[in-house]
């Protein structure tokens, strides 16, 4: 059995860690195409102040990358130090997306973004956008890459359990590529971090209208912003329905928490907008609800069921019970590898081994196990359902949020009335922090709704932690999070500095004097 005390620093470590990672990546992978819209101008129209703005834009781009990369790459070793077991038990599947990444997403994107910077002076037009289009490319396949890993984590496909190595194995890599779960993360997650990125330039060109200052610089990439980011908040929202389908079909336990659903309902199942929520009696007090819209978002269809949290827990209970006998059989034919009964049975009940290895949390062999304890660790397959569903209605909300600040301020760019539009600068400037809050509730859902699992349904969080003292943990947490915590504050400091500079800080004035003979 393993110490709660250490499960717990250990998760705390790498949710605080991926936490601050990712308020680097969103902006970064939003950035890019930014940066190919512009740049594509200069290159069709050769009006130099779209390159200027290609440049500035991408300084601060280039700020955030750099912190971003010195974020990401510590976390990853977190897998090899505080995830031990779990490396090792299904180190083949999960290590080969991220060796890919690395070696071809990550490198691709760090070899252009240094030509990007430095290839102005040495590269013609059409060369440098080729570049910039190059690097789009690297940073959304290096997100691709990433994102399989967590969507296997999420859906465990292509892979099996052998009792031999006592290690999952990759069965087909293809699988493994097209997970659905894997898929529809990705489309979502790059299309939050396009309405970021969008969001920013929108939020930093307001500010200049708002003082009068890079008028005409600001109105261009206010007008950029407002069409790429109403695009992209059109595109998570309609990408966010096919997330929750696919969680409807892979993760129904975790749909039901996010919905609060304790009861089956008949189909299709009502989407509560707000409810009372009682954990202690495991219902609702009160609640307000839509007919029919969940059942159609988690199962595409009128007739089809989706399983309330109570009936749920009884099918858990009795994969639970099967689990037992999974892991019995499993220590049987560790033991003598010639069993063929303990070998049958092992196959009979195998699709339920994690469920009985949620029990080593209590107890050291399975005799040890009494109905209670089947009852905790039932118990313990259901999430908190509060923080879930309040979490993803905050980033619901502030997605129908960002899709009507785009929608307006396109609107009024196209009728070029948005410059004397104050409530709609204002409005835009107070919205930059919220791109990055949706995209971390985003991330707190996906992860804490797949608890107890590590991998969903497969292997328990309490098993894959290393062997590690408290006290080597709380050093290294403190050690992370002041770390991180400072380059955040450098990252804040360097953004606001050159935000405040504008694009005078390029040093040529260009589109200052362009604009005054157009």
């Amino acid at each position: 059995m393993v110490s709660e005390q250490l499960v717990d620093l250990s998760r705390l470590q790498f949710a605080a860690t991926a936490m601050y990672h990712f308020l680097f990546v969103p902006l970064t992978i939003g950035m890019t195409w930014m940066l190919v819209i512009m740049e594509s101008v200069y290159v069709m129209t050769g009006k130099l102040i779209y390159k200027d703005m290609t440049r500035f834009w991408g300084k601060l781009f280039g700020i955030n990358f750099a912190l971003g990369v010195t974020t990401g790459i510590t976390m990853e070793f977190q897998f090899g130090t505080n995830w031990a077991y779990y490396s090792h038990y299904v180190g083949d599947i999960f290590g080969a997306p991220l060796a890919i990444e690395g070696l071809m997403a990550f490198f691709l994107e760090s070899t252009f973004i240094g030509l990007f910077f430095f290839g102005w002076d040495r590269l013609s037009r059409r060369q440098h956008l080729l570049v910039t289009v190059l690097m789009a490319v690297g940073t959304n396949l290096s997100a691709l890459w990433i994102l399989i890993a967590n969507g296997w984590m999420q859906n465990p496909v292509g892979a099996e359990f052998n009792y031999q190595t006592m290690r999952m194995e990759m069965t087909s890599f293809w699988a493994l590529v097209f997970n659905p779960d894997a898929q529809a993360k990705f489309v979502h997650t790059v299309s939050a971090g396009y309405v970021t990125g969008a969001m920013f330039v929108l939020s930093i060109s307001s500010w200049y209208l708002l003082r009068g200052r890079d008028v005409e610089f600001a109105k261009k990439s206010f007008r950029i912003a407002a069409a790429f980011g109403f695009a992209s908040a059109c595109s998570v929202i309609v990408l966010g329905d096919e997330s929750g389908y696919t969680v409807g079909e892979a993760q129904q336990t975790k749909l039901a928490a996010m919905e609060a659903m304790w009861e089956t309902e008949p189909a299709p199942a009502g989407l509560k907008l707000i409810a009372g929520i009682n954990e202690a009696q495991m219902k609702n007090d009160w609640e307000i609800s839509v007919p029919w819209l969940l059942g159609l978002i988690g199962t595409r269809s009128l007739d089809k069921q989706l399983p309330g949290i109570h009936e749920i827990r009884a099918k858990n209970r009795e994969r639970v019970v099967s689990g037992i006998e999974a892991v019995r059989a499993l220590e049987q034919v560790r033991h003598n590898p010639d069993d063929l009964a303990a070998k049958a049975r092992l196959q009979t009940h195998q699709a339920d081994l994690g469920f009985g290895l949620l029990l080593r949390k209590y107890v050291r062999t399975m005799d040890e196990v009494t109905p209670e304890l089947i009852d905790r660790a039932t118990a313990d397959t259901i999430p908190r359902v509060a923080p879930l569903f309040w979490s993803f209605r905050l980033m619901v909300a502030i997605g129908f949020g960002f899709f009507a600040l785009f929608g307006l301020a396109l609107w009024y760019s196209i009728r070029g009335s948005f410059a004397e539009r104050r409530w709609l600068l204002r409005w835009a400037l107070w919205f930059l922090p919220l791109p990055w809050l949706a995209c971390e509730l985003g991330w707190f859902v996906a992860e804490y709704g797949r608890q107890p699992w590590t991998i969903y349904g497969v292997l328990p969080t309490h098993l894959s932690v290393s062997t590690l003292s408290v006290g080597s943990l709380y050093g290294s947490l403190a050690g992370f999070v002041g770390f991180y915590t400072v380059l955040l504050v450098v990252e804040l400091y360097l953004m606001a500095r050159f935000s405040r500079q504008g694009p005078g800080s390029l040093g040529t004035g260009r589109y200052a004097l362009e604009t005054a003979h157009t």
